[in-house]
């Protein structure tokens, strides 16, 4: 149940603090006191999005505060599975919005995510508000309502995990055959490119060797003279680097006899005679070379011709070496296999999908029993309860129609039929009921709802629009019977039950110098007799208003 609630700098709101209590509570007040403004801050530490807009004016931020006795509600696993404080008696929710368009969240100092705070907020309150009267209207609404009546919340769990599983191997086995087609219409081209990629025989760094090789075969009448120059300074003639270094090696060796010069003389010999040994090797490998090289003209085409062919299929790929060629092939012929694979992959995932199907489809019809098992018990209950309201003809029938394809919810369609009259052929709510009727209806439903699914806390936001006299007395006690079980708060603009509360709670506005600011009181028993009385006679209070509110106070007071 909501025990406190705090609200600071929140549209009108200054600052104020109520705190409720257990049973059935009544809120009133005069039109554009604040009411929806109270309710509009209650509703944003319950997950609704947050506007910089509810700030109040001049103001940075605004903080929503409630607190909330959660010790009969079993939420101990819901506040494991977010890695929230848990103590098991009391829920702290509280919510900040900055002028800056930022806000956040806590629940008991720990920091949530929004779509958590709202699992949080729909298991603590449920508030019913005129416009959701009209959402009474909505196939979806009416499927929920069903739902929690006929306690599907295990069932329905089961069922969305398969249709889950089945929709996901449906999107892949579409994919797949969508990859096939597309496979199927590129396969020609890619067995194309396979063929002309595979028919060139590549070799990893084949380019570079014969582009050098053509390279010498080009250029080799260039390249022999420059060894014949080599070599031949090199030569043993007279005048080559040879002769002249066995020369400066004999000298060297003559100084050796010497005492006087043998310390450096042995040094000169082995460098000489290194350097000598190094320069006859390399020209005997210069003509070795010179020997090889030729101008080969059959050798330069075939070389040409390869390289043309590398060439090309560069060009054609848009790349720049054989690594590249060859990784592309791997890539088609990977393909290639794939296509040729995925008719099996098809085969193997028809069969999974069958098997999901035929478990979706058994579990939606084990739903849809479950759904239709509960609806003769709820429409006695409705007709029953309309009847009481005021309704005595009212007939309430639950229509069910198969979807053409299941979705989240299941299989089934809900439509609520209604007839207020003997003679009138039942009908969608939209088509027929009034905004009176719709409201009992509503609270027929809410009520019901309520029994089944025991909710901490119901909040009645002006349910009883459309109502008076005795239809509004009977539409209090429906909701005095309902706090029995549950805290019940009730915004009203009826005296008939604003008297039938155990608490009565009065919001109003104050004009201060420079602003007006809306707040809220518990009511004593001399103000609610005040208070009842005005809404029993209006603009003037009546002294025999102040008797008719003190006997409804005295006949319901609890």
């Amino acid at each position: 149940m909501l025990k406190t609630l705090f609200i600071q700098n929140y549209a009108l709101i200054d600052e104020l603090k109520v705190e409720f209590d257990e049973g059935f509570s009544v809120v009133t007040g005069e039109t554009g006191a604040g009411k929806s403004i109270i309710l509009g801050a209650l509703s944003l530490i319950l997950g609704q999005r947050a506007e910089s807009k509810f700030i109040k004016q001049n103001e940075n931020k605004c903080t929503i505060e409630g607190v909330f006795d959660i010790s009969v509600y079993e939420l101990g696993a819901l506040f494991e599975k977010n890695d929230w404080v848990y103590d098991g008696d009391v829920c702290i929710i509280r919510r900040e919005i900055w002028a800056n368009g930022k806000s956040r969240a806590f629940v008991n100092d720990s920091p949530v995510y929004l779509q958590d705070l709202k699992a949080l907020g729909e298991k603590l309150i449920d508030i019913h508000s005129q416009h959701e009267n009209l959402s009474l209207n909505d196939s979806l609404f009416q499927l929920t309502l069903i739902d929690s009546i006929a306690k599907t919340a295990a069932i329905k769990e089961s069922y969305k995990a398969s249709y889950k599983s089945y929709k996901k191997i449906e999107k892949e086995l579409l994919e797949l055959h969508q990859q096939a087609q597309k496979n199927k219409e590129e396969q020609d081209y890619l067995q194309f490119q396979h063929n002309g990629l595979t028919e060139a025989h590549l070799v990893e760094d084949e380019q570079e060797t014969l582009e050098a090789e053509l390279e010498s075969i080009t250029h080799s009448e260039e390249i022999k003279s420059s060894l014949y120059k080599l070599t031949n300074t090199l030569s043993e003639d007279e005048e080559s680097v040879e002769s002249g270094l066995r020369k400066a090696l004999d000298a060297a060796k003559t100084l050796l006899h010497f005492a006087s010069t043998s310390a450096f003389s042995k040094s000169f010999v082995e460098r000489i005679e290194s350097a000598y040994i190094d320069l006859k090797d390399l020209r005997q490998e210069a003509e070795s070379i010179f020997q090889d090289v030729d101008f080969d003209p059959g050798r330069q085409q075939i070389i040409e011709d390869r390289l043309s062919v590398i060439y090309n299929l560069q060009q054609k790929h848009s790349v720049a070496t054989v690594k590249e060629l060859m990784d592309i092939l791997a890539d088609i012929d990977l393909k290639l296999q794939n296509i040729d694979s995925l008719d099996d992959r098809i085969e193997q995932l028809e069969k999974e999908y069958a098997k999901k199907k035929e478990t979706v489809y058994a579990e939606a019809d084990s739903l849809s029993e479950l759904r239709k098992s509960a609806v003769a018990a709820i429409e006695k209950n409705i007709e029953d309860k309309l009847n009481y309201l005021g309704i005595p003809s009212a007939r309430f029938n639950i229509n069910f129609t198969d979807k053409k394809e299941l979705d989240a919810t299941g299989k089934d369609n809900i439509s609520f039929l209604f007839s207020a009259n003997k003679n009138t052929d039942l009908q969608p709510i939209a088509q027929i009921a009034s905004g009176g009727e719709i409201s009992r209806l509503m609270l027929a439903l809410k009520s019901l709802v309520a029994d089944a699914t025991a909710l901490a806390t119901i909040i009645f936001d002006e349910v009883d629009t459309g109502t008076s006299g005795e239809i509004a007395d009977k539409m209090g006690l429906i909701m005095q019977q309902l706090s029995s079980k549950m805290q019940v708060l009730a915004i009203t603009h009826l005296p008939q039950i604003a008297a039938k509360g155990s608490a009565h709670y009065y919001v109003y506005k104050k004009e201060m110098t420079d602003a007006t600011t809306t707040s809220i009181r518990k009511l004593t028993m001399p103000e609610r007799v005040e208070e009842i009385a005005r809404m029993l006679s209006g603009a003037q209070t009546t002294v025999q208003a102040f008797d008719n509110a003190r006997v409804m106070l005295n006949t319901y007071e609890q």
